[in-house]
């Protein structure tokens, strides 16, 4: 019994160790010449960067946090989160609501003020359940800061309107900030959100590949790369696998490809499928990396919510991460545009995009152009998963025509999630428990 693995990304190469170690008879067939999908890495120049944006391990998940660092033992820097939101001109701690007191002062009122007058008015049910995000937003943070914030930021990254999305995805993943907290942090009193992620690692040498590498080492030899999935056909109870030149045969087949590629290689796929496939909306992803002379600022990542900055929405300091991202004397930083698959972003030239960022940088006062010695550009057609309010209707159209012709979807794009490593990794574990090989 032979069982194809679709994609040998981060998910499909946990499943690929988790059914080798059952003795399964499997292949990973991968589209690009190196395995690891978003989570691979490249060396030019002395720097390493992560090609998919940046990268780190923690997880509120115990099983997999320690699942992860076991992979990298030896080769792992612990550090101590410092992420700040470039607002203003100022440095302001993140999240946002733990650095209200870093504020100008009429924005500190204005957050604190609107946050107590909506938290009074949910307590006593003045205000209605959100319907879409934006309504969330403003329901769990209240006016000062979702407009200051969460509202420019979060259309900034999702390129998309807030009010045109679903609010069912930020459940457990943005939690609902404690009173006090807010309330300590808006006169001073030092609080920590997101304390899952205040101390993370990442691996020493090998960006965050070293993470997949480990992970797949011990199935490399039934990994195919340069095995772009051109069809998929069902002859008798086999599974026929072709890139226009060698096909492959194999009893079962789990993807973990995008839905999209699953869906345009199928034949006999019903209308209804193909359109709620198509409606489904994700971001593209440009990086542009930067290698300069001297140090950078003692922070791990910051956050760009104005628009008038430019197109960044996040950059982030490898060589923060791991002392051995950049040659000695060096620094890195990593510059994430996110971007529809069509717009004017996707048709800038590397050189414009490397522009724009050097540009955003020397305003913030972090680089000045005589320290830049090596810009790259990379750019990934599939980033993230955008959840408009059409997405759990037409989600459901596709996993159930995918579940009826016995194909399996495991992973970020395959499931279609805003899935971070440790999630990926938590829904291949569960997959697994209840996979019959």
């Amino acid at each position: 019994m032979k069982t194809a693995i679709l994609g040998g990304g981060l998910s499909g190469l946990m499943l690929a160790r988790l059914l080798h170690e059952k003795n399964t008879d499997l292949v990973v067939l991968e589209a690009e010449p190196e395995y690891g999908g978003l989570c691979r890495s490249r060396t030019t120049n002395g720097f390493t960067f992560d090609i998919g944006g940046s990268h780190i391990i923690f997880s509120r998940d115990t099983e997999v946090l320690t699942f992860m660092r076991q992979q990298i033992a030896g080769n792992e820097q612990e550090n101590a989160r410092n992420t700040k939101i470039f607002y203003k001109g100022r440095y302001v701690k993140y999240p946002f609501e733990n650095g209200l007191s870093e504020l100008p002062a009429e924005d500190r009122f204005f957050c604190i003020s609107e946050f107590v007058k909506t938290l009074i008015a949910v307590e006593k049910g003045d205000l209605p359940a959100p319907e879409t995000f934006r309504d969330w937003i403003y329901y769990t943070f209240g006016k000062g800061i979702a407009e200051c914030y969460m509202v420019p930021y979060n259309e900034k990254i999702w390129k998309y309107p807030t009010e045109k999305m679903s609010r069912h995805w930020v459940d457990g993943r943005i939690p609902r900030p404690p009173v006090d907290d807010v309330i300590k942090s808006a006169i001073g009193i030092p609080t920590e959100g997101y304390t899952h992620q205040s101390v993370f690692s990442y691996p020493l040498d090998g960006g965050i590949e070293a993470l997949v590498k480990a992970i797949a080492r011990p199935v490399e030899q039934y990994i195919q790369t340069d095995f772009r999935i051109r069809s998929i056909r069902k002859k008798g109870k086999q599974w026929i696998i072709s890139n226009g030149t060698e096909s492959i045969e194999a009893d079962r087949i789990i993807s973990t490809i995008p839905i999209q590629h699953l869906i345009a290689a199928l034949d006999h796929v019903p209308g209804k499928v193909r359109k709620a496939c198509a409606a489904l909306t994700y971001n593209s992803l440009v990086c542009v990396n930067i290698g300069l002379r001297g140090s950078v600022p003692d922070y791990s990542w910051l956050y760009i919510p104005d628009p008038a900055l430019g197109k960044t929405n996040r950059i982030s300091f490898p060589s923060q991460y791991s002392r051995h991202v950049a040659p000695e004397g060096h620094s890195a930083i990593l510059a994430e545009i996110t971007h529809q698959p069509s717009d004017n972003v996707a048709q800038m030239t590397d050189e414009d995009l490397i522009a724009e960022v050097t540009d955003t940088l020397a305003e913030m006062d972090l680089v000045t152009p005589d320290q830049i010695v090596s810009a790259s550009v990379v750019r990934q057609p599939f980033a993230y998963v955008v959840y408009d309010t059409e997405y759990q209707k037409n989600i459901a159209i596709v996993r159930d025509y995918c579940g009826s012709i016995g194909i399996p979807l495991v992973g970020r794009f395959s499931q279609f999630e805003y899935l971070n490593m440790d999630g990926c990794i938590r829904s291949v574990l569960d997959f697994v428990k209840s996979y019959s090989a």
